[in-house]
């Protein structure tokens, strides 16, 4: 159940009456320093967040979802929104959207605006450069359940739906090795970032299940932006033996590191494969797209974590009772 701490507990604590805290909290010149000090310091200790919506909505739910996720122009995190969006319409909620442009900054000031109108849950896909989950504690900690899918916590407990990301690299390897590759290179994500870890095991071990070498000056990671897959490409492209298949963290990634190659007259595909995570419709209207791709079913990934987040807030799952679920990956080639 949420924390139902609110004015009228602070005022208990302290002794006071709640128009007293009421002003204290609002600064009123009315109440004296000592007095606003000390229900600052006791709402504090409480963890009181002020909700607007209290007033008429006291003890009941708000009926709102908060939905965080690193970038809306990519379509894996707009078919995953898709989906929510659908099941929770049919639920009588609304789903409140928010954008961290792979930034924890952006991402805490999204959890500190939710937790301030108590949305009555939240699913996150992480910011790539995510270090602290002191922010989602603080949330929990207030009865909000949060689920975590795609881009989840590598150490965090949570409850979290991602995909089987070492299988679907392990299919992409032994794809590049009938193709005769031998020098596959990786460019992964954000060394913080679970999804990344898993990448890596996943192409670490394809390359030993299909006898191929491994070498570190074959592995790099960006911050999955455009300007630093480019520049990670441009690398391997400096390197005096370049490889001959790319394996990058998404498809976003791998056409952006074919835009280099494009760049120094080098056909993507020829003397260089692609392959990537995500599949994306887009590629299907390219003509030279990357040779193949691992979907990852976010229809499936968006339904799953709205589902198990539902479980949560209507008590069927214990927010605590952490849990975990893996969908299945499909190499498609193109």
């Amino acid at each position: 159940m949420k924390s139902e701490i609110n004015i009228k507990s602070i005022a208990e604590a302290l002794s006071v009456s709640i128009s007293t805290v009421s002003r204290a909290l609002q600064n009123n010149p009315k109440i004296g320093l000592k007095t606003r000090e000390l229900v600052l310091e006791k709402a504090k200790e409480l963890k009181y967040v002020p909700n607007p919506a209290s007033m008429f909505l006291k003890g009941k739910k708000m009926f709102v979802i908060g939905i965080i996720v690193p970038a809306l122009d990519e379509e894996f995190f707009t078919k995953v929104i898709n989906t929510v969006e659908d099941f929770y319409e049919k639920q009588g909620y609304q789903v409140f959207v928010f954008q961290t442009r792979n930034d924890m900054k952006r991402q805490d000031n999204a959890l500190e605006l939710m937790l301030k109108y108590r949305v009555d849950g939240l699913l996150v896909s992480l910011a790539g450069n995510t270090t602290d989950y002191s922010k989602f504690k603080k949330v929990e900690d207030f009865g909000i359940p949060v689920v975590f899918f795609d881009r989840v916590p590598r150490s965090y407990k949570s409850h979290k739906i991602k995909c089987d990301i070492q299988k679907g690299a392990v299919d992409a390897i032994g794809f590049l090795k009938d193709l005769n590759c031998k020098r596959i290179a990786l460019i992964n994500g954000p060394s913080n970032l679970d999804a990344s870890d898993e990448r890596l095991n996943g192409y670490l071990l394809g390359l030993q299940k299909n006898n191929i070498r491994s070498s570190q000056s074959l592995i790099k990671s960006c911050d999955l932006t455009k300007k630093s897959a480019m520049a990670v490409m441009e690398e391997f492209l400096s390197q005096e033996n370049v490889p001959d298949a790319i394996f990058g963290f998404n498809d976003y990634v791998a056409l952006y590191a074919m835009l280099v190659c494009k760049k120094r007259g080098i056909v993507p595909n020829q003397e260089i494969k692609f392959v990537s995570y995500g599949n994306l419709p887009i590629t299907s209207l390219m003509s030279n797209p990357p040779l193949a791709s691992v979907e990852q079913f976010p229809d499936k990934t968006g339904m799953e974590a709205a589902q198990l987040l539902l479980s949560i807030i209507d008590n069927k799952v214990e927010i605590d009772d952490y849990r975990e679920m893996i969908i299945e990956t499909k190499l498609v080639v193109h």
